[in-house]
């Protein structure tokens, strides 16, 4: 550590104690060259930490809270549950961190969400998509929107996902 006082680079720990979530570890050090005292806080990473490769190649880490920012833009006022958002975010990482040792790529966690979504809303899910797939004309969205429809046809035994209205 620098000392913040003299800015010399050796020191020694005096005393080294977990905070109460115990993921900090608050730190007493003494600067060997100029005697003064500080505290430093270290926060504990795990080991396997997973990295998100973004489409232009650089990496950040994962971030389950950008999962559930993104589905619940894509949900906005839909009707659906905020447990439902959260399973969903809580899903996709479970699985991310099942499959992925170390890197994972956006397209994968978007398609992931986009899958979960389907599921569940498919209002909800075209918005997704159109972010995700960047969709930018109306003929894409319809395509999108033709797929989907061809994927939820229902069989002989299955309800329709879209009813239509009885008079």
């Amino acid at each position: 550590m620098i000392c913040p006082y003299c800015e010399h680079a050796k020191d020694k720990v005096i005393d080294s104690r977990s905070t109460e979530a115990g993921a900090v570890i608050r730190r007493r050090r003494e600067c060997l060259s100029c005697g003064r005292r500080f505290t430093t806080y270290e926060r504990v990473e795990p080991a396997g930490r997973l990295m998100v490769v973004k489409k232009d190649g650089s990496r950040v880490p994962f971030s389950p809270e950008n999962i559930m920012r993104g589905v619940s833009n894509a949900c906005g006022k839909r009707p659906i549950p905020e447990e439902t958002k959260a399973q969903i975010a809580q899903d996709v990482e479970d699985e991310l961190h099942a499959e992925y040792e170390r890197e994972v790529p956006t397209i994968v966690i978007g398609e992931r969400v986009m899958a979960k979504l389907r599921d569940v809303d498919k209002i909800a899910y075209i918005r997704f998509a159109t972010e995700h797939l960047q969709l930018a004309t109306l003929e894409d969205i319809q395509r999108e929107l033709d797929d989907l429809s061809v994927r939820a046809t229902p069989g002989p035994d299955q309800q329709s996902l879209f009813p239509r209205k009885t008079q």
